[in-house]
């Protein structure tokens, strides 16, 4: 039979002195008199303890655990809880960036040794490449989540997490970390020049979101199964969204011009994804199919693969879905194209100037609530946008600042 990875540490007797052990990760832990009451309900809470800390036992010694040890065991921890939908999220990628310096320069250290001071280091290094004001201090905070939870699990003493949380934030204008340009809304001038060179599928997407105000990954996962069509205004609820883990519902209403938009896209399976690479693809080659001048009979036929026929490796075929970053991606690549620089740019030059002429698909999110808050108010932009307090709705709609000139203009 095969052996069982899996199983609790055994309870047993020690011949030379009559008492029950049990042995975890090489260390013994004797219990009382063997198949006494006292030593079953000792080896029942140690495998509890056990078990509740990943089937390892409780570091005790705290002079003599590493920051290395308590950064592996978050990690374990952490491939657990941050997922969703069976895969990882993106927290669970930036704790495994941010905690990279941790481990190289205080990995061999004693935990007892990592406080203020430390922290502070690392965020120096962070100054020193280049990070935004707002994205160290975020780091900083997950940070100090490590060691809350390592002193919620009795890894390290509580004293630890209370140090690490004294230090504070960077402010503004008090620090050389550079400041984040806030995220504006995009002109729509711009987003139609970019248009000019996407596909129909992923116009579409653009569209719907001006139309809606979703965020980007909601429209990645529009499926035809989570939209509601009962009603004039139809309604869709994600299958999952930002803010679902703080137990908040999250409903898109689609408008007439959003209907007659997705219409296109739901006759297909229940389940299926509306909007797919593999159509985009698909559209990509019967417009160069359609814009073909070599005959039929000369050159390459249409879904002829040269590198599969050559014995090289094929490209990766298209996905059933956009994420984020691939929709993101392509609308990067449409505006190198709409807005190449005026003089041959190469290496950082080029860069520089792509960087300054991208835009990501959430700035349609600020357009959109902006434009709901100058008609309708902030009350009708939060319900637009899903937010559940105001204070983060400013954030994304725009003040209308043509109200304000109007007062001047009158009273000033």
């Amino acid at each position: 039979m095969p052996r069982l990875t899996k199983s609790l540490p055994k309870y047993c007797k020690h011949k030379a002195s009559g008492q029950a052990v049990v042995t975890i990760d090489s260390k013994d832990h004797y219990l009382g008199p063997h198949g006494s009451k006292t030593s079953i309900a000792e080896y029942d809470r140690l495998m509890a303890e056990y078990l509740s800390n990943g089937r390892s036992r409780p570091l005790q010694d705290h002079e003599t655990v590493k920051v290395a040890q308590v950064i592996l065991k978050y990690w374990r921890h952490a491939e657990r809880y941050y997922v969703k939908n069976g895969k990882q999220t993106q927290e669970a990628h930036a704790i495994k960036t941010v905690l990279r310096p941790v481990r190289r320069l205080y990995g061999q250290q004693p935990v007892t040794n990592f406080g203020p001071l430390a922290l502070k280091a690392i965020r120096d290094e962070w100054i020193r490449a280049g990070h935004s004001r707002g994205t160290i201090n975020k780091n900083v905070q997950r940070i100090v989540r490590v060691f809350r939870w390592a002193a919620s699990e009795e890894l390290i003493p509580v004293e630890i997490p209370q140090a690490l949380s004294m230090v504070p934030g960077l402010k503004k204008g008090r620090t050389e970390a550079r400041e984040s340009k806030p995220v504006q809304p995009i002109d729509l001038g711009i987003v139609e020049r970019t248009m000019e060179h996407l596909c129909g599928v992923v116009r579409d997407m653009i569209r719907l979101q001006l139309l809606t105000g979703m965020r980007p990954a909601e429209v990645c996962s529009v499926r035809p199964v989570d939209i509601d069509r009962r009603n004039d205004v139809w309604e869709y609820r994600p299958d999952g969204h930002k803010t679902e883990h703080h137990g908040r519902e999250r409903i898109v209403y689609v408008g007439p011009e959003g209907q007659a938009l997705l219409s296109r896209y739901l006759l297909r399976p229940d389940d299926a994804y509306c909007f797919s690479p593999r159509d985009a693809v698909k559209q990509q080659n019967e417009a160069k199919h359609a814009a073909r001048v070599t005959p039929l009979n000369q050159g390459s036929r249409p879904g002829y693969c040269h590198a599969g026929l050559a014995g090289k490796k094929a490209r990766r075929p298209p996905r059933e879905k956009y994420d984020t970053n691939s929709y993101r991606r392509a609308i990067h690549r449409a505006c190198d194209a709409a807005f190449p620089p005026e003089e041959p740019l190469e290496g950082d030059a080029l860069k520089i100037w792509q960087s300054e002429h991208r835009w990501s698909p959430n700035r349609l999110r600020h357009t959109r609530g902006t434009e709901v808050r100058k008609q309708f108010g902030l009350e009708a932009a939060q319900v637009i946008l899903g937010h559940a307090a105001a204070n983060v709705t400013e954030i994304y709609a725009e003040r209308d600042a043509e109200k304000a000139r109007d007062v001047v203009r009158k009273t000033g």
